[in-house]
């Protein structure tokens, strides 16, 4: 008599075929993505209020435990939210004022290595308009008006932070009433809550790896231009901290000032020094220890992180290389996760606990 056989269930057929959905899928976000990119100036502070309350709102935590009201550990929230908003705005401020000081006062010697290099590049036979573009990166007027644009950037991003600071009022008293919604609309709910727990874990876990990096990272490059007798090293760490919330590519823009003050003090010499310093320390750290790091905190696959840097710089500006992990992690938690079928697109950005549901695990083991 024939073994009787286990009957898999059978796997739900998608309604359309798999490269319409595709094909609606790309079309549906890039109409999606356009209209965040002509909204950056709104979605960008609301982007950057959420990460700060997501990273202070566990602060209320312990006081609601120690009897505090809830109003008062919301105000906590906030008031501890606007202290790191004030706190990384003084910072930026600070040290792109000691910058354009110091590229006036070395005005001269500036100038002198921009004609040197001109110079030296016509002598190795480069063409005229190739030794005159290069001689123009060291010019003292060049340089001082990539810094002037950079503050017209910085108003329009303080412009913007008043958006933040209100954001961030709404936002740390919706999450106190937020963290109820299990109770208050019953079990059913708490799949997409857990999902959205795990992408606030996340957010907050990348910022604490980031920051970690961050500090190691400014006080190395600070006691290293300090030896080197680099102008303003504390300004460069503080870049150099700052800096390294942007992945993998931070820390040249974290570079470029202290690179040019030390040519103008010290020559060339100086400045291959400079680089050499940053080259050790900072791609060994950022770039090749701190993205393995980065990558098992979120869940993140190495490739997806470093494009995430310029694809959301791309759709909302300066700010989305700051929160381009965050905002990946969002569209991973509100496109993906909550898609079975979507379980292997979880796979390839790095999402270690993704599995195949159960219909498939099942037809997979009787296709063996």
């Amino acid at each position: 008599m024939k073994r009787s056989q286990a009957v898999s269930p059978a796997v739900p057929q998608p309604v359309l075929p798999p490269t319409l959905r595709i094909l609606l899928g790309l079309a549906a976000a890039v109409i999606v993505l356009v209209g965040v990119h002509l909204a950056a100036e709104i979605v960008g502070p609301l982007a950057l209020a959420a990460v700060i309350v997501i990273i202070c709102h566990p602060l209320r935590h312990p006081l609601e435990r120690r009897g505090w009201p809830r109003w008062l550990a919301t105000t906590t929230v906030i008031v501890v939210a606007y202290a790191v908003l004030a706190a990384m705005a003084l910072l930026l401020f600070y040290a792109g004022v000691e910058f354009y000081q110091l590229v006036r006062d070395a005005a001269g010697t500036l100038q002198a290595s921009a004609d040197g290099m001109i110079a030296w590049l016509r002598d190795l036979g480069v063409q005229q308009e190739v030794s005159d573009a290069m001689g123009s990166i060291l010019a003292p007027g060049s340089i001082l008006g990539f810094v002037a644009s950079a503050g017209g950037a910085a108003i329009g991003v303080l412009t913007a932070f008043f958006f933040v600071l209100a954001y961030v009022i709404f936002m740390a008293v919706d999450g106190a009433r937020y963290a109820t919604a299990p109770q208050v609309l019953g079990a059913h709910v708490r799949p997409t809550v857990s999902r959205f727990q795990a992408f606030n874990r996340g957010v907050r876990r990348y910022y604490i790896v980031n920051a970690s990096f961050g500090l190691v990272v400014a006080i190395i490059d600070g006691l290293a231009l300090w030896a080197l007798h680099v102008p303003a090293p504390v300004v460069w760490a503080i870049l150099a901290f700052v800096t390294n919330f942007i992945p993998n590519i931070g820390f040249v823009i974290g570079l470029v000032p202290p690179a040019l003050l030390a040519l103008a003090v010290g020559g060339w010499p100086l400045m291959l020094a400079v680089i050499a310093v940053y080259c050790v320390v900072n791609v060994t750290l950022q770039v090749l220890i701190q993205p393995k790091f980065v990558s098992d905190a979120v869940d993140l696959s190495l490739t997806l992180s470093f494009f995430s840097v310029i694809f959301w710089t791309f759709i909302i500006g300066p700010l989305g290389a700051i929160l381009s992990i965050p905002l990946t992690l969002l569209v991973r938690a509100l496109i993906l996760e909550g898609d079975p079928q979507a379980w292997w697109l979880r796979w390839l950005s790095g999402d270690t606990q993704a599995r195949p549901p159960r219909g498939v695990e099942a037809a997979a083991g009787d296709a063996t």
